[in-house]
Parts: structure tokens; sequence; C-alpha cells
């Protein structure tokens, strides 16, 4: 008798297949399930070792026994004469085809929720060709080797991100997962990538360890892995040297390509000025007034090193720009200096897309008072293209929301950012954009979703507190809004606009000794910033000292102050109602006039912004001096050349009905009123005293309907105000 015939007479061959099949199968499941259970890898790898080294013992206990109708029998043992009774080895059968038959199922189930890695609800299946880096693992007992491992992350990052068929999950999305210890394929899934690279660094005893590995997120499957060993005499051409070996195989492993130019190295060669500059782009992650002024101060510390770093200085030039954001710089000295800078960086650099969208903002932006709108509109589309052909580049996202925003179209902003964070999915930036803009549609639980995933990305970020609290607001929550921005306020102390808002929302609540305490921040920090300024006139208004509020005013507009938090044209409008109670708007004009020479001049067709706004601001005064007909023509005008830019002024309620009640449709204007404006809380409409009693006001304000709103604010703001109090006084009793 053939070893064949005999193997198949004991069943050995059926054993053996039973066991391969229903071991192959519980591998699969078991590596497949383990990972997502939290298992580290050994109980995976123990259980592929457990059934690899059983098949041997297997076969020959197949051999020695045999399955028998009356249990397991020695096959010595068993009478062969006569009809064997075949029900033992059909029941083997069965469960190899059941096994196979399993198998098809959990795959096909499992290939469909796992492949392609990405979203379930419908999205765009990701593509083969694209790979996270994550930061790589400082395994040196020295935490100042940091900057080394991430260096090297950053490196790798540059260069990959240069093949352009291959893409690249954004470096803050990356560095988000940064020390968290989950899944694969859970990162994959998050960054919308098919596969993760991943590494660590071990520096002990004057030599360097590097580890590499490219994993396929979808099974787990190591595509490639490499190990670097060297002496540490130049880390930085070692950063250099590892990372375009490892940005070459992986081109070859995911793009098929091969040989060609290596990819460029960042652009500097000294390993101080790039770790000058690494540390400036952690710092810059706030976008706190501490963290933009550290990274300012780095950046310069890096060009002073290498004066021909041309990522640094792209970089710098940015970094003005969001200090002109926040407050710190004013925009002429921004705009003059990121204009230079990109000069530079373009001149050696033609084709950099960050310092072009700079450049195409920082020109546009500068000239706002007097760009035309084709000019803007020409703008737009010019970041749009830029959009388009570099679409990770997030700034020109930023500054394309930006006009769109002053366009009044903050809707089509948000579609920018939304599709910016499909890109680039843990930016916390991207969701503050998100947040600000959804605060923006008045769609505050969208706002407050999107702020507090920011924070959570990035909880040293003031600003996303911020608008926090101006969510709080637009629900009447003026408690929380404190609350709120005491947080931003404690991340960042040097922030003087923080106390600035709360000092200015206590004294319109009528608590001014509480407000004092948070101008005397302001006044130490920025005693020359708008927002003393403004927080000196409306401290002046709310006690009701008039000679000290038309002072206060005076002074603005004699310094000349910008218009942020509309402090310029706040002053104005004071000075202008002011004068039309005590009937000397002719006088105030003239004074106006001869600080501002064109100031109330309707007929410009170019004019500083800060003009324009005031011009707005001050119909009240002009109601009670011009003709009729005159003062119809200038809201005429004013309007025609908002509408120019897309802009329509009155889609603001509150100046809708003044511009009614202007025009004596008194009806039309209660009615929008009672349906649009007092359906608000009153801690959105802190002004609205004032606001009431100008003279075009006086009959709208005797009408029973308006009166009887206006008391519930009043009723709203006095129970406010006495929880403020309450909560302020608490919150100083725990902080003694």
């Amino acid at each position: 008798m053939s070893l064949v015939t005999e193997l198949k007479r004991r069943n050995v061959l059926r054993v053996a297949a039973a066991y391969l099949v229903v071991g192959w199968l519980l591998t699969e499941v078991l590596t497949t399930i383990l990972p997502t259970l939290g298992a580290p890898d050994w109980v995976a790898k123990a259980v592929i070792l457990t059934f690899a080294f059983g098949f041997i013992p297997m076969v020959i206990l197949s051999w020695v026994f045999e399955l028998t109708p009356d249990g397991i029998k020695r096959a010595a043992d068993i009478d062969r004469d006569g009809t064997l009774d075949r029900r033992p080895t059909r029941k083997l059968d069965y469960i190899t085809i059941l096994a196979v038959v399993l198998a098809i199922v959990f795959f096909g189930f499992f290939s469909a929720r796992q492949s392609p890695v990405g979203p379930t609800d419908g999205a765009t299946s990701i593509s083969n060709e694209s790979v996270a880096v994550l930061p790589f693992v400082n395994m040196s007992k020295d935490e100042d080797n940091e900057y080394f491992s991430d260096g090297l992350t950053e490196t790798l990052l540059h260069m990959l991100a240069q093949y352009p068929d291959l893409k690249v999950a954004a470096r803050t999305s990356s560095f988000a997962f940064k020390g968290r210890n989950m899944d694969i394929r859970e990162i994959a899934n998050a960054l919308q990538v098919a596969h993760i690279l991943e590494g660590s660094v071990q520096q002990a005893g004057g030599r360097v360890r590097i580890t590499v590995q490219l994993i396929r997120a979808a099974d787990g499957f190591h595509l490639w892995s490499e190990s670097f060993d060297r002496v540490i005499d130049d880390i930085f051409a070692i950063q250099d040297e590892i990372a375009i070996q490892v940005s070459r195989a992986l081109s070859v492993t995911l793009l098929g390509a091969g040989g060609g130019d290596n990819p460029a190295i960042v652009g500097t060669e000294s390993l101080d000025a790039y770790d000058l500059y690494l540390q400036a782009l952690g710092e810059r992650a706030s976008f706190s007034f501490g963290g933009l002024l550290a990274a300012e101060g780095l950046l310069k510390g890096a060009l002073a090193i290498d004066p021909d770093f041309l990522d640094a200085k792209t970089e710098l030039a940015n970094n003005y720009l969001s200090q002109l954001e926040t407050g710190l710089m004013n925009p002429d000295d921004a705009f003059s200096a990121a204009l230079a800078i990109t000069d530079q960086v373009l001149s050696a650099r033609p084709t950099d897309a960050g310092a072009r969208a700079i450049q195409l903002f920082s020109r546009a932006a500068s000239q706002a008072s007097i760009i035309s709108a084709d000019v803007m509109f020409d703008t737009i589309r010019q970041l749009e293209r830029l959009i388009a052909e570099h679409p990770d580049l997030y700034p020109a996202r930023i500054f394309l929301s930006r006009f769109l925003q002053r366009l009044q179209q903050p809707d089509k902003a948000l579609q920018v950012q939304l599709d910016g964070l499909k890109r680039d999915p843990y930016n916390a930036r991207i969701h503050f954009e998100i947040g600000s803009l959804y605060l923006q549609l008045d769609q505050l639980d969208d706002a407050r979703n999107a702020l507090q995933k920011s924070i959570d990305i990035e909880p040293s970020q003031p600003h996303a507190y911020e608008r926090l609290a101006q969510v709080s607001l637009k629900l009447g929550h003026g408690v929380d809004f404190i609350q709120q921005l005491l947080k931003a306020m404690q991340i960042d102390p040097r922030d003087h606009e923080i106390p600035g808002f709360i000092a200015g929302f206590l004294y319109q609540m009528g608590l001014i000794d509480e407000g004092d305490e948070f101008r005397n921040r302001v006044d130490a920090i920025a005693p020359t910033s708008e927002a003393a300024y403004r927080i000196e006139l409306l401290r002046a208004v709310n006690v009701g000292d008039e000679e000290a509020s038309i002072a206060s005013a005076r002074r603005a507009i004699e310094d000349d102050i910008g218009n942020r938090q509309s402090a310029y044209a706040g002053a104005v409008q004071l000075l202008m109602r002011t004068a039309a109670r005590r009937g000397t708007v002719a006088e105030e004009r003239a004074y106006l006039e001869q600080h501002a020479a064109g100031i109330f001049n309707f007929e410009a067709a170019t004019i500083p912004a800060k003009y324009r706004v005031s011009q707005l601001v001050s119909f009240d005064a002009w109601y009670t001096t011009l003709p009729h007909d005159e003062l119809l023509s200038h809201i005429g005008k004013l309007l025609e050349i908002a509408s120019e830019f897309g802009i329509d002024p009155l889609e603001n309620p509150r100046a809708r009905i003044s511009v009614l009640a202007m025009q004596g449709d008194l009806e039309q204007a209660i009615e929008i009123a009672i349906a649009e404006v007092f359906t608000e809380p009153v801690t959105t409409n802190l002004g609205w005293r004032d606001d009431f009693r100008q003279a075009q006001f006086s009959e709208f304000t005797a009408d029973p309907r308006i009166a009887a709103a206006m008391q519930d604010w009043e009723n709203e703001e006095a129970s406010l105000r006495a929880r403020l109090r309450q909560f302020l006084l608490d919150l100083s009793s725990t902080t003694k």
C-alpha cells in the first residue's frame, strides 16, 4: 500500500485540510478583531505561532488516532474488515466546507467595511497613493532630542509633498496624533489615507538609530521597513540623507516610480536655523499674543543665522498678518512688512505659492480703503486659482475667506473652509474658522461644536474661547460669556483685548466698579490701543458723564486711532449724536473735517475705510439737520457703493429699521423690530437705550408694542446684572 493511500485511509489528509482551513480562518478573524479590542501586537503574533507550531503534532496524532462513531481510537485497534462507517470522515468534510463558507462571508463583510479605508457616508474612496507621516517617536533618554525626531518628520513631509501623484496628509493633522496610542486603521480613517509611515529615533553613545516602516492601513501589513545606524557627526546631514532615502523608497512602493531627481530638502543648511523654524511653527499653533510674538522672535533668530532661509521668511510674513488679525500690529505696519518680505521670497523663488498668496492678500487688503470692486474680485479669482493649483495651501484659503466675509458672503467662505477640512481634518485653525463662520451665520450649535473641536485639538488657543463667549452672548448667557473670556485671559495674559471685552460688557451692564478691574489691566498692558480708547469712551457714556465722553471721543479723533472694534467710528458716532441733541451739528462737523479731511464726502469713490464707516453711523445727526431729500440721497449713495461689492447693509435688521424710520415708514419699522430685533437676547443689543433715543425713533418708541418690548429687555437686563454681580463676587472670594 502506498503512503498516499495510507494517509487517505487514516484520514490524515482530511484532518490536515480541515486544520489548515479552520486554523487559517481563526487566525485571520482573531488578528483582525484583536487590535480593535486594544490587544497588544504580541497577542496576534502568538495566535499565528500557536496554529503554525500545532500543525505537525496534529498530523502525527491523526496518523496514530482515528475518529470513529464510538469515539477516538488508536488506528491499530480498529477492525478494518467489513463495511467502514464513513460518517466521521464526512463530518471532517462538512467542517472544512463550513469553514471555507464562513471565511468567504466574514472577509466579504469585513472587506466591505474596511476597504477602501475611509468614510462610509458615500464619500469618495481613499486613493491607494496616499500616506500620512506620523511624528517619529523619540526613544532617547534625553527629551531635548525631540527636535531631531520632529525635524525628521517635518523633512519627510516636505519631501513627500513634492510628489504630485502622492497625497500626503497635512502636517497639522498628522501632528495631532503625536503621543496618542491609537490603532493604525483608526488614524488612517481619520486622516483619509491608505498608508501610514511611522518611525522611531534613538540616540546613544554618539550614534543614532532610526527605524522607519510603511504600513498598509487596511490590514496592518508592513509594505516596507528600514533601519539606519549612523554616527552623529552632522545630524542635519543624516536627517536629509535618511529623508531622501525614505521618500524615494515610498515613491517606488506607492507610485511605482524610480530614479529621477531627489526631492528638494528644506531650504537651509543650518540645523540651528531649522530648529528655530520648527519651534516657531509650534508657537504659532495657538495664534495667541504670546505665541505669535515668540514665533516672530524665533523666525528672526533663524534668519539671523541663515538670511537666505526662504521658508522662514514666508512664515514670518504670514506671522505678521496673524498679528494684524489678533491686534498685535496695525494694518499699515503688517501689510508693508509682509509685502517687503514676500517680494524677497518671490525674487529668489518665483513659483513660491505661499508667498504669492500672502502678497496678493496684503496688496489688496492694504488698499481696502481705496480699492475698486474690480480689483477686489480679481484678487478673489487669483486666490481661487492658487487654491485649485495648490489645494493644500491653507493660508490662501484663509485669505480668500477674509475677502468673502468682507463681501458679506460667509456661506461661500464656509464652503472654502469645509473643503480645506477634507484635506486637513485635524487642523485646529480650520475648525476655528468654521466655528467663526457658523457664528456669523447664526448657526450657534454648529459654531459651538466646531470651536470645541478646535480646542480639543489645540487647547492653548485663546481665540476659540473668545468665539465661544460670543456664542454665549448671542444666546443671552452673560455669565458664561464672562467665564469663556476668563479662560481665554488665563491662557494668554498678554492679550489686552480680552479684558477689554469684559470691561466693555460690564460697563454696558451698569457694573462700573467691576469693569474698572479689567480696564486697569488693559491700560497697564496697552494704554494706546484701540481697546483702551474704546472702553474709556464706554465708561464715560455709561456713568452718564457727557463731557467726559466728548473729551474721550475727541482724543481718539485727534490721535487718529485705527478702527479696530469700531473704535474710531464709535468716537465719531458719539460726537455726532451728542451734537444732534445739542443742536451743534455744524460745529461738530467742522471739527471733524479739520482733523479728518474728507470724512463726510459722500460722493468720493475712494475714501479711507474708517471714514466710510463713520459716514454710516452719522445718519442720526443728518436726520436732524439735512433736508429730507438730501438725507435720502446720501443714504442711496452709500447703498450704491456697497452694492458694487455685493454688500447690502440693510440685511442688518437694526440698520433697516433705522432707515425705515428716517423714511417715515413707521409701521414696517415696528413690524421688523418686533419680529427680528426684540426676539434677540438683550446681550446682543446692549446699546439699545442710546440707539432708540435718537430723533428718528421718537414716534417709534412711543408705540405701545415697542414700549412693552423695551420693558422686557429692561427686566432681562436687570436679572442678568444681578447674576453677574453675584458671579463676580463669588469669583473674587475664591481667588483671594
